[in-house]
């Protein structure tokens, strides 16, 4: 059968080395390929699963796009720990070494400008939610009318749970513009992402704010103190942080969005 070279990410080289038991894609370890100074982070998969036509199949399959995106992102963490990664997109595959030399080479000068850009710095994402249940003293479902209710009683009740929730909402919209301004400040740059769907993330409430920050690695502890501060600001509204992640928000186009490691 034959292998393929999939490819994680770029970096230079490191010292330190990886855990002797990490898998990638398709179960196989990675390994350093080298190249002008540069390393590509790779692994072997098998052909029938990453050729052109295989692979688009499988990229339907959501379970299987599931599966290769954990053993994707287990690689990129791994080399947070160790480097500052270049993360390259999901299912990056080439015919064999020669043809990521190829690419390394022909892509090698914005790889070393992204990597000043990235070296000692991690991202760092920040969720706002406001809840879609309502604040404590409204229901969020009506109980059953006693007899006698009238339709103005019953409209009254559900005008305060509107109400209720609209106040979140705003609360959450001004925590998450001055949350967002002052880590703008302190970041050495910043992304605003669109709003995720509860539906495709699970994640409970209405998502107000989804941005990611680089940050020094020297300064993480300082910028967690500072969401932290924020966390309690208001009833009904969550605050989430996410991180230290590889800079996938900073990496321009060789890398994905990644909202789902957020």
């Amino acid at each position: 059968m034959t292998a393929l070279r999939y490819v994680y990410a770029v970096c230079r080289p490191f010292r330190s080395a990886l855990q002797v038991q990490l898998t990638g894609v398709a179960g196989a370890p990675p390994k350093q390929l080298t190249h002008r100074g540069l390393i590509a982070v790779v692994s072997t998969v098998p052909e029938a699963d990453f050729a052109e036509e295989p692979l688009r199949a499988h990229l339907e399959d959501m379970d299987w796009l599931t599966a290769t995106a954990r053993a994707h992102q287990q690689v990129i963490d791994a080399l947070t720990v160790v480097t500052t990664p270049l993360p390259l997109r999901l299912a990056t595959v080439f015919r064999d070494d020669s043809g990521v030399r190829t690419m390394m080479e022909a892509r090698e000068e914005d790889f070393r400008r992204i990597l000043d850009r990235l070296e000692g710095r991690v991202e760092w994402g920040v969720k706002v939610y406001a809840e879609t249940e309502p604040t404590e003293g409204v229901q969020s479902t009506p109980p059953a009318e006693p007899a006698g209710t009238s339709g103005r009683d019953y409209l009254r009740r559900r005008r305060m749970q509107t109400r209720a929730r609209e106040d979140v909402w705003q609360k959450a919209a001004e925590l998450s513009g001055r949350l967002h301004e002052r880590l703008s400040l302190f970041a050495e740059d910043a992304r605003l992402h669109a709003p995720q769907s509860a539906a495709l993330s699970g994640a409970s409430g209405q998502n107000v704010l989804n941005a990611a920050y680089l940050v020094p690695r020297a300064d993480s502890e300082e910028f967690v103190e500072l969401v932290d501060r924020e966390k309690d600001d208001a009833r009904g509204i969550r605050v989430e942080l996410t991180g230290p992640w590889a800079a996938y928000s900073f990496t321009e186009e060789f890398a994905e969005e990644g909202e789902e490691r957020q």
